[in-house]
């Protein structure tokens, strides 16, 4: 089954551009806690991380195949589903890590770039219908 958005270019370019600035701010964030030590919100924090690269790769993949606005149902779920998926994992694992850690810059920061992620890909992936024909 296929879905299809028809979103505006204008909407697209505010979601992706904020969603795509979440993520990012997330990985530097990590990268930077995991150069400081490895501790258990550190490892732990990976795994968001990995579902965010799921969706990264598939929505590039769908992109260098000319597929932003018609997709599968497999590919809108591994693209943006796996994106608002690690992002709420990233938010709660960081919300965890300010309650357990205290407020350190890096977590605040994770946890503002997971939110991100989460809302703007959520936002993206409600906008997909199933196409009519």
């Amino acid at each position: 089954m296929l879905y299809e958005s028809k979103i505006s270019v204008k909407r697209w370019m505010a979601y992706d551009l904020a969603g795509n600035a979440g993520w990012i701010i997330y990985f530097v964030c990590l990268g930077l806690l995991l150069k400081q030590g490895v501790n258990v919100l550190s490892v732990v924090a990976v795994a968001p991380a990995i579902l965010m690269l799921i969706g990264i790769v598939e929505l590039i993949s769908e992109r260098i195949r000319k597929l932003d606005w018609v997709l599968p149902k497999a590919r809108l779920y591994r693209g943006f589903g796996a994106l608002a998926l690690g992002g709420v994992m990233g938010m709660l694992l960081s919300a965890g890590g300010l309650l357990w850690h205290g407020a350190g810059l890096l977590v605040w920061l994770m946890l503002a770039g997971s939110a991100l992620c989460a809302v703007f890909a959520w936002l993206l992936f409600r906008e997909y219908k199933p196409k009519e024909g």
